[in-house]
């Protein structure tokens, strides 16, 4: 049998600067997430991605909010100055 951990050695170190840089994406990520949405983009003919999402919020609406879940709380904003969310708290 082969060596089971081909990595290096407790202990060892690195040639400094090898490997990727800190933030850079997978390749094979990045074409998997790539190939997804190009397939979306086909699967919803005229609409496009937009079409295929509305069809798949239709025909499983349990995994399409879960999806949603995901997007919306990128996407509030409040109505601040800055952007930030007031809250008004009255008692009476």
């Amino acid at each position: 049998m082969g060596n089971k951990n081909s990595g290096p050695k407790k202990g060892s170190t690195r040639t400094k600067g090898s490997g990727r840089k800190a933030g850079t994406p997978n390749k094979s990520s990045k074409l998997l997430k790539d190939a997804i949405l190009e397939a979306a983009e086909a699967a919803g003919d005229k609409e496009g991605m937009v079409g295929y999402l509305k069809d798949q919020a239709q025909a499983n609406p349990g995994p399409f909010m879960a999806l949603l879940g995901k997007v919306i709380p990128l996407q509030v904003e409040g109505t601040g100055e800055d952007g930030e969310i007031n809250i008004k708290i009255v008692f009476e």
